[in-house]
């Protein structure tokens, strides 16, 4: 078994880094995901990967709307073994497999639909794995985690993606005001991490 504490949209607040990394090493979580939006438009990295490190726990994170993918990268490079940008690459943990997509439509570096349903169709299709996990900043298109009731945020790119290549879980965060929901499509489970962050045993 491989649990998960993901989280999202830390925002670079170092005491609620502390407090998630306290909350992983009580969970006796094997690894941290982080799902973007890690600092304020790239501003302060400090104090955002260093409490995990300490805890000797796993990290894995992709950007979001409030950097781009040079600070994973810088991140991942600063701390070394342990912590990973997996931004279009995937790390496997036992029978799990772990692939992200960084970014949102909105932000610094807006991310095309197509481009995200072609990128991840070509690193999805290799992974041998009995779990597949998915780790977005954005969720998909018409579910509970992009209905703001007035209008829906998510991913089209996305979800055509999942209805096609149904991934076991969607990890994500972006929208602050689904934080911990969860939905289907199909039998894909979809969580809104968020900045609290949940447990996933797989």
């Amino acid at each position: 078994m491989v649990r998960i504490l993901a989280a999202s949209d830390i925002h670079s607040d170092h005491s609620l880094v502390k407090k998630l990394a306290n909350k992983a090493k009580k969970e006796k979580a094997d690894l941290v995901v982080l799902c973007g939006d890690l600092t304020m438009w790239g501003e302060d990295t400090s104090g955002i990967i260093g409490p995990f490190k300490e805890k000797n726990i796993e990290v894995l994170m992709i950007h979001g709307n409030h950097e781009d993918v040079s600070l994973t990268d810088f991140l991942s490079k600063k701390y070394g073994k342990g912590v990973y940008n997996i931004h279009t690459y995937y790390r496997q943990i036992g029978d799990v497999a772990i692939i992200g997509f960084g970014g949102s439509e909105m932000g610094m570096h807006g991310v095309n639909d197509d481009e995200l349903f072609t990128t991840l169709k070509d690193r999805f299709k290799n992974i041998k794995a009995k779990k597949k996990i998915l780790v977005t900043h954005e969720p998909p298109y018409d579910t509970a985690l992009d209905n703001l009731g007035w209008t829906k945020t998510g991913s089209l790119g996305l979800r055509r993606f999942i209805e096609a290549y149904k991934p076991d879980y969607v990890l994500c965060g972006h929208i602050h005001e689904t934080f911990g929901k969860s939905d289907k499509i199909k039998k894909t489970t979809i969580i809104n991490a968020g900045r609290n962050g949940v447990i996933l045993d797989l």
